[in-house]
């Protein structure tokens, strides 16, 4: 008994240029990276609010913290896994968190110990936690 070759038509992706392929929902990273940047406007909404200011001057004090989730972004090539807790997640809530922090002490904006520590927390249960219930959800979904 002879083997037949195996067929050319394979159902797995293949490489091309020696780069693997992109990961399952990698084309949705527009839509990651507009929640981070919407997560951390309403962060600082909520912060002016807290303190009776306008929640409409919210670009002025999240612009540091902006600046901070895009480098994140390009740190960590968040395109290729938005949905990532770590490294992605992780790397865009504490470049958020640091570089806006240095930001607002170069720009004379307060840095007071209270305020990094709640930025730290509230940043983080928002970058984190919608990619925490997206991975849950879809583990959820998977498991069907």
């Amino acid at each position: 008994m002879s083997r037949s070759a195996p067929s050319s038509t394979s159902t797995s992706p293949t490489p091309v240029n020696g780069t693997s392929p992109p990961r399952s929902g990698s084309h949705r990273w527009p839509l990651f990276l507009i929640a981070d940047l919407v997560l951390v406007t309403i962060f600082a909404a909520l912060g002016r609010n807290a303190h009776e200011q306008s929640p409409w001057g919210a670009l002025e004090t999240a612009w540091p913290f902006l600046v901070g989730a895009l480098v994140g972004w390009l740190l960590t090539r968040a395109h290729r896994r938005p949905a990532a807790l770590f490294p992605t997640g992780v790397v865009v809530w504490l470049s958020a968190e640091i570089i806006g922090m240095l930001l607002r002490m170069l720009t004379g904006q307060g840095t007071a110990l209270a305020f990094v520590l709640v930025s730290l927390g509230v940043l983080g249960l928002f970058l984190l936690g919608y990619r925490l219930i997206v991975l849950l959800v879809g583990r959820s979904l998977r498991n069907r």
